[in-house]
């Protein structure tokens, strides 16, 4: 039976943020293993945003989501799920997107929890059909949980990690 554990840590207030089930679901919705898995989400402000970013990527910003595989691991005992690793959201970075696009918070969320859980099993963007590919699991997935296309045109331009010249919203 394929299910995915999910852990939703929140490194600031709660407050204004979507709801761990929200992540949960949108987690669960992102999983294609047939079987059992974990991840671990963390929502964080800019500081930890930037500092993450910076030490793993050496980009000196905070973005909207990274995604940390785990580590090759032996072989786990039977009937443990597998770890894929851990998905950290920025929620100023995600308040700020979410506005500029005119998307909800909860839809903007659900997109970054469903993009890093594809990197963690393995797609990529880097290349236009990597791009094109992911693009599409990811509008069927985010159409399945109720939500519009992320990436329909009249929003800023798709790479939007870049920091932005106005000011951040509190999230």
């Amino acid at each position: 039976m394929a299910t995915l554990e999910v852990v939703v840590q929140y490194a600031l207030p709660r407050r204004g943020l979507p709801s761990a089930g929200t992540l949960h679901r949108a987690a669960r919705a992102a999983w294609r293993g047939a079987g059992r898995a974990g991840v671990t989400l963390r929502v964080v402000d800019a500081d930890e945003g930037l500092e993450l970013n910076r030490g793993f990527r050496g980009r000196d910003y905070a973005t909207n989501v990274l995604s940390f595989p785990a580590p090759d691991l032996p072989a786990m005992a039977a009937g443990e799920p597998l770890y894929l690793g851990d998905i950290v959201l920025c929620a100023p970075v995600l308040a700020r997107e979410a506005a500029e696009q005119g998307k909800s918070l909860r839809a903007h969320y659900s997109h970054m929890v469903v993009h890093g859980l594809l990197h963690l099993q393995g797609m990529d963007h880097q290349e236009p059909g990597e791009a094109e590919a992911m693009e599409a699991v990811e509008r069927s997935i985010l159409a399945g949980l109720g939500y519009p296309d992320p990436y329909q045109t009249g929003s800023p331009a798709r790479d939007s990690n870049a920091p932005s010249t106005g000011t951040v919203p509190d999230a």
